[in-house]
């Protein structure tokens, strides 16, 4: 499960078990606050005065035969026993009527201390309440006296139910139990899932930055973090596989100053030997000495050729290739660069193809450097060719560009060769002929020349079919 699906699951049980605590709290304030109202209001006296109301009746009809009728005062004694309370009538002189407690003696009160007609004041103890209530006489319609009810606080009030805020209190503390859970699963999850991840992380960039590529870095699950350790493990593939780019390409540097160091050595060796032959007078005639300078012209060419590859080489390194476009008309420019390369191909016992039709239009381009392009392409084409076969340009306007292909018919390259065609230093396995010299930088230089020139060159090749190059430069 992801992370954040996770979180939101928990932040919202959090959530509910707040909202649950919350309301539990509310609740058993209202309960209390509900308490409290009840005890202080005026119902009470009401719901009292109900209770007592058939007495109170009775009191009113009967209140002057009180005193001295017997089966009145058995009739109230009895509707005093029957609500549980104790009954005593008062006249307006303080003079005690009629009385059903037996425990109490006393014929006269002081009104003004005994008489209570609410609450607070009526209250005789812990559990008793004494409350006052004025008989009207029924007949006279004037007060002839007082009722003092004197009842328990059970038979006032009804009993409070401890269910609701006992269900409340249990629900709320169950609530907070399981908050204290979620708290506690929410810190385990983020040490087992967060932190100690994330240790490992650091671990395995130490091993990274020491060098040691091999140690992968694997998680379990697929969230977040598996999607986080799964880019980390492929940027440590990159990093391992541009760490032996970088080896290979500095190994295959190194052997490149040596090969050219050798190779310029050789000529430059030649070309001592017959500069001393021709001082020392070896040459009989004119025409020995032609052929020894030409020899030497052949040995000079070829350091050239070294020399110019070695300087390219470095300009790439240093991004520094210059090219220098000037608008210029296509079909002279590329005559003068492909006849020179035609002989050289022919001369190979390779059929060279020159295109029927140059279109002449404008481009922005820098001769030299596309020679250089040409020449590269048709150069590493007969490496791959043999005598018999052929190579042939064409140049077309395409898509409004100009379309520049080079085809061959030799042995094509290599499927396992071909992502790597325009890396630099890269040879190929090509057979061993001795045209396959050369550093693996050509193919490498024509692709940066030609997009200096805002185009872009690709290729198809088939394994013994031959390849094709094309270049796309844009008009003006």
């Amino acid at each position: 499960m992801y992370l954040n699906v996770w979180f939101r699951k928990w932040l919202i049980a959090v959530l509910i078990c707040l909202v649950i605590i919350m309301g539990c709290g509310a609740g058993l304030l209202w309960d209390n606050y509900r308490s409290q109202s009840e005890a202080d209001s005026q119902l009470v006296i009401n719901k009292i005065r109900l209770q007592v109301s058939d007495m109170m009746l009775y009191l009113e009809q009967f209140n002057q035969e009180l005193e001295n009728d017997s089966k009145i005062r058995e009739t109230i004694q009895a509707l005093s026993q029957k609500h549980q309370l104790s009954l005593m009538y008062v006249q307006l002189d303080g003079r005690i009527i009629f009385n059903s407690s037996p425990n109490t003696s006393a014929q006269q009160i002081d009104l003004k201390t005994v008489l209570h007609y609410d609450l607070y004041h009526a209250r005789v103890d812990k559990d008793t309440y004494s409350i006052a209530f004025p008989v009207v006489d029924e007949v006279t319609q004037v007060q002839a006296g007082n009722a003092i009810f004197a009842m328990p606080a059970s038979t006032a009030f009804v009993e409070k139910s401890h269910v609701i805020p006992l269900t409340l209190f249990i629900v709320m503390s169950t609530s907070v139990l399981i908050l204290c859970y979620l708290m506690f699963i929410i810190r385990n999850k983020i040490k087992r899932d967060i932190i100690q991840p994330i240790y490992h992380l650091k671990d395995y960039t130490g091993s990274i930055i020491k060098g040691n590529y091999e140690q992968k870095a694997s998680y379990g699950a697929m969230n977040e973090i598996g999607e986080v350790y799964a880019l980390f493990d492929q940027m440590r593939l990159e990093i391992m596989h541009h760490s032996m780019r970088r080896d290979e390409q500095e190994k295959a540097q190194k052997e490149l100053i040596s090969n050219i160091s050798h190779e310029i050595k050789t000529p430059l060796t030649t070309l001592k030997a017959y500069i001393e032959a021709i001082r020392e007078g070896v040459c009989p005639d004119m025409p020995s000495v032609m052929e020894y300078v030409e020899i030497m012209h052949t040995n000079t060419d070829k350091m050239t050729r070294l020399t110019e590859d070695l300087l390219v080489h470095a300009l790439q390194e240093l991004g520094q290739i210059s090219v220098t476009l000037t608008e210029q008309y296509s079909r002279e420019m590329f005559l003068r660069i492909l006849q020179p390369i035609g002989h050289y191909v022919r001369t190979a016992g390779v059929t060279f193809v020159e295109p029927t039709d140059i279109p002449n239009v404008l481009i922005n381009a820098d001769a030299n450097r596309l020679e250089q392009v040409i020449s590269n392409l048709i150069a590493n084409s007969l490496k791959h060719t043999s005598t018999g076969d052929s190579i042939s340009v064409d140049i077309v306007i395409a898509l409004g560009q100009l379309k520049i292909t080079i085809a061959d018919t030799g042995k094509g390259i290599l499927p396992q060769d071909i992502p790597f065609v325009f890396d630099r230093y890269f040879k190929g396995k090509l057979n061993s002929s001795p045209r396959n010299e050369g550093f693996g930088l050509g193919l490498s230089i024509c692709k940066h020349i030609i997009e200096a020139h805002n185009g872009s060159i690709s290729f198809r090749s088939d394994q013994g079919q031959g390849t094709v190059f094309h270049c796309m430069i844009p008009l003006c």
